[in-house]
């Protein structure tokens, strides 16, 4: 994130002060330095309203004012602002109220009497340091935003593979982290035997643990396919077979690969799979 010498010149900066001998020194030295958008108050009251509608980048805030102090003016300004960062340098001719001012959330400070360089040196500094960490407060608003954009592509892909999948297999599934079924779409109860009047989530899974294991299933078979799952590997096209009471055996293929969360943590498994006329 680059910063040009120009990008300081353009910079907000508001100039508060009730003597008009101070107002007219501060608009002529920052004239002078370049800068093209200095406005000023004598009014403190007002400062808050004008910060609310301009968001200037630098504050240049006396703190010896009546009606209003500067000290009061940044608890305003503190109230009504979005974020923590106060763009405040004070202006003060007592040494003692410079550690308050840093206190009360001023990034810096001036003495008066007024010295040139201090002057333009301190707001030159203050003004990088703003507009660099605006510039990274937008970007990270935009990172954001993108990844917003991506994640609803995503659940939009993910949709679509799921209506796909669905289309070209007998069963699509999905399983938590610890292997529960959390959803099954398509004839996969009544494929491998398992009565169920309507198909809800949970009384599926109760039908299912409480199935005696679905009896003639090949263990060997099974078994292999559940050290797949243990080990959170994918695989396609896993081929295994069911012999019903009758003594006819019923053959099929599965594909499944685990899923991951934003954090990379397993939260289970989603797949296919298709009833075959013979064991492939």
């Amino acid at each position: 994130m680059k910063l040009t010498e120009q990008d300081i010149l353009n910079a907000s900066i508001l100039i508060v002060d009730d003597q008009q001998a101070n107002v007219a020194l501060l608009e002529t030295l920052l004239g002078d330095a370049g800068y093209t958008h200095v406005s000023s108050t004598m009014n403190p009251v007002e400062v808050g309203s004008l910060h609310r509608k301009n968001a200037y980048d630098l504050i240049l805030l006396d703190l010896q004012m009546p009606e209003m102090d500067g000290f009061q003016v940044m608890e305003c300004l503190k109230a009504n602002i979005q974020n923590d960062y106060l763009p405040v340098i004070v202006l003060t001719a007592q040494p003692g109220h410079k550690l308050r001012a840093l206190q009360s959330g001023a990034k810096d400070f001036i003495s008066k009497p007024i010295d040139v360089i201090e002057v333009q040196t301190r707001i030159h500094n203050m003004l990088e340091v703003r507009l660099l960490y605006k510039k990274l407060e937008n970007y990270s608003k935009l990172l954001e935003e993108k990844v917003q954009e991506r994640t609803a592509e995503l659940r939009e892909s993910e949709a679509r593979f799921r209506s796909l999948t669905e289309l070209a297999s007998d069963w699509y599934w999905e399983q938590d982290e610890n292997g529960k079924f959390t959803k099954v779409s398509g004839p996969v109860l009544e494929m491998l035997g398992i009565q169920v009047d309507s198909f809800t989530d949970t009384k599926a899974q109760a039908v299912i643990d409480n199935s005696n294991d679905n009896a003639g299933w090949d263990e060997e078979e099974r078994k292999e396919l559940q050290d797949i799952i243990s080990a959170r590997k994918p695989f396609i096209d896993f081929s295994f077979s069911r012999t019903l009471s009758s003594g006819a055996r019923k053959f099929y293929r599965v594909s499944g690969a685990p899923i991951f969360d934003q954090s990379s943590r397993f939260i289970g498994y989603r797949g296919i799979g298709v009833e075959c006329k013979e064991m492939p």
